[in-house]
């Protein structure tokens, strides 16, 4: 079984972002960027299922500029088998993304892509569910434990009411959440022999799709400052904090 594993190159989740003073979009001074953590997730599921030999090969794949090759590297590091760069400096959306990634699944033709459900950048989770219509293949979002057995895939996802599992038919897309695996640390060694593989370099352009983005960003703004929480000795003083908003609740109503 080939496995697709789709990666982003994202600020590091631990990093504090800024917006610009004028509105036009992030300060990118001074951040640090990872793999997306769902993509490691999904990149760390793969391993696992070749380490048990359900799995012969690991394919990972980003869309971007050059600044993507460290992510790439990263998973490398990790143990993907090959890794694929489509080229392009265009800033994509999750449209284009799923257009081009749909173009690299039939040319690869993998029986199983696993991607995160969203990236924390964007936090759209959009990209999988567009590449499983695109494709035609069953899709199970949101996995929290996940067993390939035979021609098909079983997906255990969380839902409102408890939890939902799905028996989906290969080729099938899945989409990781947090509580599927915790990923592995990447070793040193691991490191240094990263940097020694090639990096597949594929034009964006050369699939033949319309990946331009389709929307405008007007403007970003940064969220409102939360006011500082005040400790209370007791329920009554609690009560009598609250009981002014509550009539002011049941006047407006």
């Amino acid at each position: 079984m080939k496995i697709l594993v789709p990666v982003k190159r994202v600020v590091d989740h631990e990093i504090r972002v800024r917006v610009k003073p004028d509105g036009s979009g992030l300060d990118e001074s001074g951040l640090r960027y990872a793999m997306n953590p769902f993509d490691e997730i999904a990149l760390e599921e793969a391993l696992r299922l070749r380490e048990a030999g359900i799995c012969s090969e690991i394919v990972i794949a980003s869309c971007g500029d050059a600044a993507v090759q460290d992510t790439l590297r990263h998973g490398l590091a990790l143990g993907a088998d090959r890794a694929i760069r489509i080229d392009t400096p265009v800033t994509l959306q999750p449209l284009g993304v799923a257009k081009l990634l749909k173009a690299l699944a039939l040319q690869e033709a993998p029986q199983l892509i696993l991607m995160g459900k969203q990236a924390t950048d964007s936090d759209a989770a959009q990209t999988g569910p567009m590449l499983a219509a695109m494709l035609g293949w069953p899709q199970g979002c949101f996995a929290s434990a996940l067993s390939v057995k035979a021609d098909r895939v079983e997906v255990r996802r969380e839902i409102d009411g408890g939890l939902e599992t799905l028996s989906l038919s290969l080729p099938a897309l899945v989409t990781t959440d947090l509580r599927l695996n915790l990923p592995r640390f990447v070793t040193l060694a691991n490191t240094m022999k990263a940097r020694r593989k090639t990096i597949e370099l594929m034009p964006a352009e050369s699939f033949g799709v319309d990946f331009m983005p389709r929307l405008r960003v007007l403007r970003s703004e940064a969220p409102p400052e939360r006011l500082p929480g005040e400790m209370l000795d007791s329920v009554s003083a609690l009560a009598g904090r609250l009981k002014p908003f509550l009539a002011d609740a049941e006047a407006q109503a």
